[in-house]
């Protein structure tokens, strides 16, 4: 049975993302606000059958508490952080859930937020806010060495698995990207796609794991064009501490 991947924006810059059969029945990730995902319902007559959270920051489960009000049976899966935001069902590291046909792995992902998990059936990779197209995550709880591990973790995945991230962040992070390696024209040429999608009010996501190790500086830490860089700073020798001064740089804007 194949499955139609739409993203549904919501807030300022957040997607939630929804997963729909052939039979009309939707699974929705990260629902900042119940809204759109409300409208959506109505509009393609949709039968939801269950709601993933990746982390308890507010524009990511905003909207779980009125989903659930409407749909009392809904299970909503989530990480031990997000129990108090809506969940029923706590899931962690080395789980599995049953949906649509499809059997979706979590995968302990902390750096953004401790807790912080994906969820991935090939070849969709719903990753919340820890890996972006062009960037990550910023580092509000957990360590530059939590999130180096999760992005390596995730970067092991098949190529073409989809990169479905919850932010439409991808022009800001590849102003970054820009900044730091100038010369990169894989870089300076998805930058310039990406400003004409932008552009014209067109979502730049999802993205492909090809694509991010082409143009994501913090997946590019073994580069030889990344460890330039830092050739005149010997405290930043390894991968890790290239993708913690990265991040930092990127902190500073």
């Amino acid at each position: 049975m194949s499955l139609t991947l739409t993203a549904l924006p919501a807030l300022e810059d957040n997607y939630i993302w929804a997963l729909i059969d052939d039979n009309n029945r939707a699974i929705i990730i990260d629902p900042g606000d119940a809204q759109p995902v409300l409208e959506a319902i109505d509009k393609q007559h949709l039968k939801l059958e269950a709601v993933l959270l990746t982390h308890h920051h507010a524009d990511h489960t905003g909207g779980v508490k009125a989903l659930t009000a409407q749909f009392p049976s809904l299970p909503v899966y989530g990480p031990q952080e997000t129990l108090s935001k809506g969940a029923t069902q706590q899931v962690e590291e080395g789980d599995s859930v049953e949906l649509l046909n499809h059997t979706f792995s979590v995968i302990a992902t902390p750096g953004h937020t401790l807790g912080h998990i994906v969820y991935y059936a090939k070849p969709y990779l719903f990753c919340g806010d820890t890996l972006f197209s062009g960037g990550c995550g910023r580092l509000f709880e957990g360590t530059a060495a939590q999130m180096f591990n999760s992005l390596s973790r995730l970067n092991q995945l098949p190529k073409e698995t989809l990169v479905c991230c919850a932010h439409e962040y991808t022009l800001s992070n590849l102003d970054f990207a820009h900044r730091t390696l100038p010369q990169n024209l894989m870089i300076s040429d998805y930058r310039n796609k990406v400003k004409k999608l932008r552009e014209n009010h067109q979502i730049t996501l999802p993205t492909t794991l090809e694509t991010e190790r082409l143009i994501n500086v913090f997946l590019m830490t073994e580069q030889p064009e990344v460890i330039a860089l830092f050739n005149d700073n010997p405290a930043l020798t390894s991968a890790e501490q290239r993708f913690a001064e990265l991040r930092h740089r990127k902190d500073q804007g």
